[in-house]
Protein backbone atom coordinates (compact mmCIF):
# COMPACT_ATOMS: atom_id res chain seq x y z
CA UNK A 1 0.00 0.00 0.00
CA UNK A 2 1.26 3.51 -1.27
CA UNK A 3 1.01 6.02 1.21
CA UNK A 4 -1.19 8.88 1.36
CA UNK A 5 -0.19 12.36 1.76
CA UNK A 6 -1.89 11.91 5.41
CA UNK A 7 -0.14 8.95 5.95
CA UNK A 8 3.00 10.67 4.98
CA UNK A 9 3.04 13.31 7.83
CA UNK A 10 1.99 10.95 10.56
CA UNK A 11 5.20 8.86 9.35
CA UNK A 12 7.19 11.59 9.67
CA UNK A 13 5.20 12.73 13.20
CA UNK A 14 5.65 9.21 14.42
CA UNK A 15 9.38 8.86 13.65
CA UNK A 16 8.88 6.37 11.14
CA UNK A 17 10.36 8.36 8.39
CA UNK A 18 12.49 10.81 9.23
CA UNK A 19 13.55 13.86 6.62
CA UNK A 20 16.41 16.66 7.67
CA UNK A 21 16.76 19.42 6.83
CA UNK A 22 12.44 19.15 7.75
CA UNK A 23 10.59 19.37 4.38
CA UNK A 24 8.41 21.93 3.99
CA UNK A 25 4.90 20.22 3.73
CA UNK A 26 3.29 23.23 1.87
CA UNK A 27 5.82 23.08 -0.86
CA UNK A 28 6.82 19.70 -1.09
CA UNK A 29 4.33 17.55 -0.27
CA UNK A 30 2.01 16.00 -2.83
CA UNK A 31 -0.69 13.67 -2.47
CA UNK A 32 0.74 10.65 -2.03
CA UNK A 33 4.53 11.85 -2.60
CA UNK A 34 7.22 14.10 -0.91
CA UNK A 35 9.46 16.04 -2.91
CA UNK A 36 12.97 16.25 -2.27
CA UNK A 37 15.72 19.00 -3.15
CA UNK A 38 18.66 19.13 -5.20
CA UNK A 39 22.00 18.91 -3.07
CA UNK A 40 25.54 20.83 -3.75
CA UNK A 41 27.63 17.89 -4.63
CA UNK A 42 28.12 16.45 -7.92
CA UNK A 43 30.09 13.48 -9.12
CA UNK A 44 31.26 13.87 -12.96
CA UNK A 45 32.71 11.45 -15.11
CA UNK A 46 36.48 12.41 -16.60
CA UNK A 47 34.74 10.91 -19.83
CA UNK A 48 38.13 13.02 -21.79
CA UNK A 49 40.80 11.14 -20.08
CA UNK A 50 39.45 7.72 -19.69
CA UNK A 51 38.71 5.08 -22.84
CA UNK A 52 36.03 3.24 -20.64
CA UNK A 53 35.08 2.09 -17.24
CA UNK A 54 36.04 -1.57 -15.27
CA UNK A 55 33.86 -1.90 -13.05
CA UNK A 56 35.72 -4.75 -11.44
CA UNK A 57 38.82 -2.67 -10.94
CA UNK A 58 38.82 -2.17 -7.16
CA UNK A 59 38.07 1.30 -6.96
CA UNK A 60 38.95 2.30 -10.28
CA UNK A 61 35.64 4.56 -10.43
CA UNK A 62 37.01 6.68 -7.67
CA UNK A 63 39.41 7.43 -10.08
CA UNK A 64 37.30 7.99 -13.36
CA UNK A 65 35.16 10.64 -12.05
CA UNK A 66 35.53 13.70 -9.45
CA UNK A 67 33.46 15.44 -6.90
CA UNK A 68 32.52 19.02 -7.28
CA UNK A 69 30.04 21.41 -5.10
CA UNK A 70 28.56 24.18 -6.59
CA UNK A 71 28.64 27.33 -4.53
CA UNK A 72 25.85 29.33 -3.05
CA UNK A 73 23.39 30.88 -5.61
CA UNK A 74 24.97 28.82 -8.23
CA UNK A 75 24.32 26.66 -10.98
CA UNK A 76 25.54 23.30 -12.29
CA UNK A 77 24.64 22.92 -15.99
CA UNK A 78 23.45 19.79 -17.65
CA UNK A 79 24.79 19.29 -21.38
CA UNK A 80 22.73 16.80 -23.24
CA UNK A 81 24.12 13.46 -23.10
CA UNK A 82 25.52 13.90 -20.00
CA UNK A 83 25.31 11.82 -17.15
CA UNK A 84 26.22 12.46 -13.58
CA UNK A 85 25.75 11.49 -10.12
CA UNK A 86 24.53 14.24 -7.75
CA UNK A 87 22.86 14.28 -3.81
CA UNK A 88 19.62 15.12 -2.44
CA UNK A 89 19.96 17.97 0.41
CA UNK A 90 17.86 15.97 2.39
CA UNK A 91 18.74 12.95 3.83
CA UNK A 92 15.53 10.24 4.12
CA UNK A 93 15.38 7.63 7.09
CA UNK A 94 13.15 4.66 6.78
CA UNK A 95 11.72 2.28 8.95
CA UNK A 96 11.85 -1.64 8.89
CA UNK A 97 8.10 -1.86 7.50
CA UNK A 98 8.33 0.65 4.86
CA UNK A 99 10.24 0.87 1.75
CA UNK A 100 10.61 4.28 -0.32
CA UNK A 101 10.53 4.64 -4.36
CA UNK A 102 12.26 7.47 -5.89
CA UNK A 103 10.85 9.30 -9.07
CA UNK A 104 11.40 12.03 -11.37
CA UNK A 105 9.54 15.26 -11.76
CA UNK A 106 7.20 15.65 -14.83
CA UNK A 107 8.55 19.21 -15.14
CA UNK A 108 12.24 18.34 -15.43
CA UNK A 109 11.67 15.11 -17.24
CA UNK A 110 9.83 17.26 -19.70
CA UNK A 111 13.08 19.00 -20.34
CA UNK A 112 15.06 15.98 -20.83
CA UNK A 113 16.03 15.22 -16.93
CA UNK A 114 16.04 12.16 -15.27
CA UNK A 115 16.66 11.35 -12.01
CA UNK A 116 17.73 8.32 -11.94
CA UNK A 117 18.83 4.93 -14.12
CA UNK A 118 18.20 2.18 -12.19
CA UNK A 119 18.26 2.83 -8.42
CA UNK A 120 15.05 3.70 -7.43
CA UNK A 121 14.11 1.49 -4.60
CA UNK A 122 15.27 2.18 -0.87
CA UNK A 123 15.08 -0.44 1.37
CA UNK A 124 13.73 -0.55 4.30
CA UNK A 125 15.96 0.57 7.35
CA UNK A 126 17.43 3.11 4.48
CA UNK A 127 19.31 5.81 6.22
CA UNK A 128 21.21 8.41 4.29
CA UNK A 129 21.03 11.10 1.50
CA UNK A 130 19.68 9.78 -1.73
CA UNK A 131 22.07 9.73 -4.22
CA UNK A 132 20.91 10.39 -7.87
CA UNK A 133 21.70 9.21 -11.23
CA UNK A 134 21.29 12.38 -13.12
CA UNK A 135 20.88 12.07 -16.93
CA UNK A 136 20.17 14.84 -19.78
CA UNK A 137 18.14 13.27 -22.76
CA UNK A 138 17.42 15.81 -24.60
CA UNK A 139 19.08 18.39 -27.19
CA UNK A 140 19.61 21.15 -25.30
CA UNK A 141 21.39 21.90 -21.69
CA UNK A 142 19.63 22.17 -18.60
CA UNK A 143 20.83 24.77 -15.49
CA UNK A 144 19.67 23.18 -12.46
CA UNK A 145 20.14 24.84 -9.25
CA UNK A 146 21.00 23.07 -5.86
CA UNK A 147 17.76 23.66 -3.68
CA UNK A 148 15.81 23.02 -6.58
CA UNK A 149 12.64 20.06 -6.14
CA UNK A 150 14.37 17.81 -8.32
CA UNK A 151 12.65 13.97 -7.15
CA UNK A 152 9.31 12.68 -5.64
CA UNK A 153 9.83 9.97 -2.85
CA UNK A 154 7.20 7.63 -2.40
CA UNK A 155 6.39 5.23 0.45
CA UNK A 156 4.98 1.72 0.52
CA UNK A 157 4.07 -0.27 3.48
CA UNK A 158 5.60 -3.75 4.02
CA UNK A 159 3.52 -6.66 4.79
CA UNK A 160 6.04 -6.84 8.02
CA UNK A 161 9.25 -5.47 9.19
CA UNK A 162 12.40 -6.78 7.09
CA UNK A 163 14.10 -9.27 9.34
CA UNK A 164 17.39 -7.28 7.74
CA UNK A 165 16.62 -4.14 7.19
CA UNK A 166 19.40 -2.34 5.22
CA UNK A 167 21.76 -0.70 7.44
CA UNK A 168 22.28 -3.75 9.18
CA UNK A 169 23.22 -5.87 6.19
CA UNK A 170 26.83 -6.55 6.30
CA UNK A 171 27.14 -5.86 2.57
CA UNK A 172 25.12 -2.76 2.03
CA UNK A 173 27.91 -0.74 -0.01
CA UNK A 174 26.08 2.56 0.73
CA UNK A 175 24.63 3.10 3.87
CA UNK A 176 24.87 6.31 5.67
CA UNK A 177 26.16 7.91 2.58
CA UNK A 178 26.34 12.10 2.57
CA UNK A 179 27.78 12.75 -0.52
CA UNK A 180 27.60 11.35 -4.24
CA UNK A 181 29.49 8.05 -3.91
CA UNK A 182 31.23 6.18 -6.91
CA UNK A 183 30.11 2.97 -7.78
CA UNK A 184 31.28 0.14 -5.33
CA UNK A 185 30.39 -2.82 -7.68
CA UNK A 186 33.96 -4.06 -7.24
CA UNK A 187 33.21 -5.07 -3.78
CA UNK A 188 30.94 -7.85 -5.08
Amino acid sequence: MILSDKDIKKAIESGRISIKPAADLKTQLGSCSIDLRLGSAFRVFEHSKYSHIDPAKKDYSNEITREIFVKNDDTFIMQPGDFVLAMTLESVKIADDLMGRLEGRSSLGRLGIVVHSTASIFDPGWDGNCVLELGNLGRMAVELTPGMRICAMTFEELSSKAEVPYTKKKVAKYKFQKSPVESRIYEE
